[in-house]
């Protein structure tokens, strides 16, 4: 049952692979000056981005477009 949603290309990606390719890629120190926000600035780490991303649909976004902007 594994059909493909061409509208969608973050269709079956979670947050959490999204975010650690990102920290995986970047490092925190990148990725804090890319999208400036305090969970990637000050004492980052995954659990405490997840949570924050997951409450804040504009943080999550940002993150989303730099995932898709992001060399594979």
């Amino acid at each position: 049952m594994s059909e493909e949603q061409p509208n969608d290309p973050l269709h079956g990606i979670t947050l959490e692979q999204i975010l650690m390719r990102l920290v995986d890629y970047y490092g925190w120190d990148q990725l804090g000056l890319r999208i400036e926000i305090r969970c990637f600035n000050l004492d980052p780490s995954i659990p405490s981005s997840l949570k924050f991303l997951r409450r804040t649909p504009w943080a999550r976004k940002k993150v989303e477009e730099l995932y898709l902007s992001t060399p594979r």
